[in-house]
């Protein structure tokens, strides 16, 4: 399930040595040490007629990230944007919309731009109080809601206005980045995303994307567990913050569904694949199931109004959110309309 191909290492490693490569040139060139204060597009590649890579330098991260971008059907006007964040990985992995989705064959046919970084692998997408030796410097909330909107706002023609989704990892980072920048995000939509974080659970959960695949020191993201940094960071402490953005939310039970199946497209006959699936997949789904229902308790006791999808059956896979994307982006395209 969280296997790495060998042609995702290639496409990253070839990245990589990209972003190296220029940052040698730039550093080698008189008066371009200044520029790299601020943040901007280092450069643009077209990959194909629907999909562009920008290559943008963070400084608040003091590195270069790639950012796809997929373009809308009907360029004569300009289109809404939708942040759509990848899981744990980051990107960096094979767990991608990319490669486990239709999504590039979804949005040919829609009129917005997709914007997806490729990084933040295990970073929660937030910034982070202290460097950590395993995953360096973490500034994404920063990155996401100050340095990237602005430069694909002036890169493309856009509305100015944003919807932002993010599954599993990403599922908790997008209530996060909403709450964090009030009105950046028209519409946020968390797939199988858990909204406590300052709770035992929860925070036991975080130790195994940060800690466990990760590598690194959690207590690097938000300072010690019983401490105000992970109080400031839970979604369900701060929900009063996410009055007036429209809200989308799903999960499964963790039971076996309609895409724990041999042939399925996502498991192509793999009966192994589909064991850690079901077991793997169904015990983490489980475990987000509560944490919607209780996100969605907390709305409601707020009168904040959100659409939560909380299906019988599922478990922690891309099948069910690629059927998630498919139904809640009609709603939030007329949300950014």
């Amino acid at each position: 399930m969280y296997i790495v191909g060998r042609s995702q290492r290639l496409l990253v490693g070839a990245i990589l040595t990209v972003v190296a490569t220029v940052a040698a040139l730039v550093a080698a060139v008189p008066g371009m040490a200044a520029a790299s204060t601020t943040s901007h597009v280092v450069s643009r590649y077209d990959d194909d007629p629907q999909q562009v890579t920008l290559m943008v330098y963070s400084a608040s991260m003091g590195r270069t990230i790639p950012v796809t971008v997929l373009t809308p059907r009907n360029r004569s006007t300009p289109s809404p944007t939708l942040y759509l964040l990848n899981g744990a990985g980051g990107g960096e992995d094979s767990a991608t919309w990319d490669a486990r989705t239709d999504y590039k064959k979804y949005f040919a046919d829609q009129n917005a731009y997709v914007v997806t970084p490729i990084g933040g692998a295990f970073s929660y997408y937030t910034d982070w109080q202290r460097d950590d030796p395993a995953l360096g410097r973490n500034k994404w909330q920063t990155f996401l809601t100050k340095e990237l909107p602005p430069l694909i706002d002036a890169e493309f023609d856009t509305t100015k206005r944003n919807g932002l989704a993010g599954i599993s990892m990403a599922g908790t980072s997008v209530l996060n980045l909403a709450i964090a920048a009030p009105g950046l995000y028209k519409s946020v939509a968390a797939f199988s995303g858990c909204a406590r974080t300052s709770d035992p659970i929860g925070q036991e959960y975080i130790r195994l994307v940060v800690q466990d695949r990760g590598g690194a020191n959690m207590t690097n993201m938000w300072g010690p567990l019983d401490g105000p940094g992970w109080r400031a960071n839970d979604p369900y402490l701060n929900a009063q913050k996410l009055r007036g953005t429209k809200l989308y939310m799903t999960a499964g039970t963790g039971l076996s569904g309609p895409h724990e199946r041999l042939n399925d497209p996502g498991v192509k006959g793999d009966a192994l694949f589909l064991a850690n699936q079901a077991v793997l997949g169904g015990a983490i789904e489980a475990a987000i199931d509560q944490c919607t229902r209780a996100m969605a308790t907390r709305l409601a006791d707020l009168h904040i109004p959100a659409s939560v999808k909380l299906r019988p059956t599922g478990t922690h896979s891309w099948g069910y959110w690629q059927d998630d994307l498919h139904q809640t982006w009609p709603r939030m395209a007329a949300d950014l309309r």
